[in-house]
């Protein structure tokens, strides 16, 4: 039950009963184990998992765990929200002010990757950047999910306005084993930062209908929780100026469009460490 085990739940993990949870155990359906069932009536969305288990006697820690990642991934059970400062008002994400930009000058090696980046996109048209490769494996945000195959899942966030786009990285990160998730417009993008857990890693568009991407990377490295979350610039704003504008701004990657999927792909996994 520590971050050595296979287990995504960590021991702090707060779960509650979902809808569908609460249905379970409403009508006394006899689809889950009495194991499940067990959890399911100590899961109150203010116990830790630690606190929880210690009340089931008859089945091992490890039984448990993968109860509970089987009640988690078929949706009886959710993470709660137990970091308040999630529900820090994101009205800064709304606001027409753009927001401040990075203290001072960009800094040497973002001009340095600005002036291949130009080079680059006169020969090739295009242009391919990760530029802050995690050394070691990132762990997923709480309640992502520990799969049958050996590998975490993670969740992607798709900033991106168009239909077409999202239906193709819909289908391409499903297919790679990620848990997809869609936002549009500004208001969109903000209820997906403030879903619990928040996204792995975010895929952004510079051209957004209500928003402009470098904005809005601007504002999630100021946010006191969001800060930390991997962002790669997905767009077709391709030039020397921009790239600038991503890599100084916080992008830890940096795409144009039109990509070649298997190199999205490998972006994503450098970025988040494997």
């Amino acid at each position: 039950m520590n971050d050595s085990g296979p287990s995504a739940i960590d021991s702090r993990d707060v779960f509650a009963l979902t809808e569908k949870g609460g249905d379970e155990l409403k009508y006394g359906s006899t689809r889950l184990s009495l194991g499940a069932l067990e959890l399911l009536v100590l899961f109150d969305g203010k116990k830790n998992f630690t606190e929880v288990t210690r009340s089931v006697k008859a089945y091992s820690a490890e039984e448990l765990i993968k109860t509970a990642q089987s009640l988690l991934r078929d949706g009886y059970i959710e993470i709660a929200n137990v970091e308040p400062e999630l529900l820090i008002d994101m009205s800064f994400l709304t606001g027409a002010t753009p927001a401040a930009g990075p203290a001072g000058p960009p800094p040497p090696e973002a001009h340095a990757e600005a002036d291949v980046a130009e080079h680059r996109l006169t020969l090739d048209g295009y242009y391919v950047s990760i530029a802050r490769r995690a050394a070691t494996r990132k762990r997923p945000s709480a309640g992502s999910v520990y799969s049958d195959k050996g590998s975490w899942t993670y969740c992607v966030l798709v900033i991106e306005d168009n239909p077409d786009i999202q239906r193709s990285l819909r289908l391409l990160l499903t297919f790679e084993k990620f848990e997809p998730r869609l936002a549009g417009n500004r208001s969109e993008i903000v209820a997906e930062l403030r879903r619990v857990p928040s996204p792995d890693l975010i895929l952004l568009d510079v051209n957004l209908p209500d928003a402009n991407g470098f904005d809005i990377l601007a504002r999630i490295r100021q946010h006191p929780v969001l800060k930390s979350i991997p962002v790669i610039m997905l767009t077709a704003q391709a030039n020397r100026n921009d790239v600038l504008r991503g890599i100084a701004g916080g992008a830890d990657g940096y795409i144009t469009k039109p990509f070649e999927n298997e190199i999205l792909v490998r972006g994503i996994k450098a970025v988040l460490g494997y």
